[in-house]
């Protein structure tokens, strides 16, 4: 299991602190106006995004990661070209739905961080849909089981994974409902789902 700043030494107890401690940390981005001083799709307001979630939980948290990493036998970015990466993403175009997309498929093949990363990166998506588009992507209307599969296959083609975003745009960007209730589906998608969004406090 990941070392933590908390001491926790059990992966289901970890599992849930990091749960109701991020998406506070989320819930407190949106109300305090944060998220929307952020430069959107830069890698640094992605940074900010995930160390804001994790501060207090990893050290890592904000850290480009030194290990190579995999999940479901696809292998990330490698640690050795990754700030090369990450420096071509952030200069790729954002103007129009369809590059919007595109460039979020490729910081997800990225995947700067040790842990965190779907979690930031749907985030840091909707900033840039929302200062771009003046749309949000509500996540409560995109199943787990079609996200996961959509982005497998977005390395190869995205088409899929478009249309699954395409008609889950909101123009309520300002709504906190919205907001939390996405956060709430986009936890959900990595198994994290103990905790609703709005009825936590400090």
């Amino acid at each position: 299991m990941l070392k933590n700043k908390l001491g926790i030494q059990s992966e289901i107890e970890l599992a849930r602190v990091e749960e109701r401690l991020s998406k506070l940390k989320a819930k407190k981005l949106f109300e305090s106006g944060m998220l929307d001083s952020l430069e959107a799709g830069s890698f640094e307001s992605l940074r900010v995004i995930h160390k804001e979630l994790f501060g207090e939980i990893y050290e890592f948290a904000g850290e480009i990661r030194g290990v190579n990493i995999s999940k479901g036998g696809f292998r990330f970015a490698p640690i050795t070209y990754l700030k090369e990466a990450l420096f071509k993403i952030q200069s790729m175009p954002q103007g129009s739905f369809e590059e919007i997309v595109e460039k979020y498929v490729e910081m997800n093949v990225a995947h700067p961080f040790r842990e965190g990363n779907g979690r930031s990166m749907r985030i840091w998506l909707n900033l840039v849909f929302k200062k771009e588009l003046g749309k949000v992507v509500d996540w409560s209307k995109i199943s787990r089981e079609d996200y996961l599969l959509a982005m497998e296959r977005s390395v190869v083609k995205d088409l899929e994974l478009k249309i699954l975003l395409k008609e889950a745009l909101s123009e309520e960007c300002e709504s906190g409902e919205v907001f939390m209730r996405g956060i709430d589906a986009s936890y959900a998608y990595e198994g994290y789902c103990v905790y609703k969004t709005e009825e936590l406090e400090d």
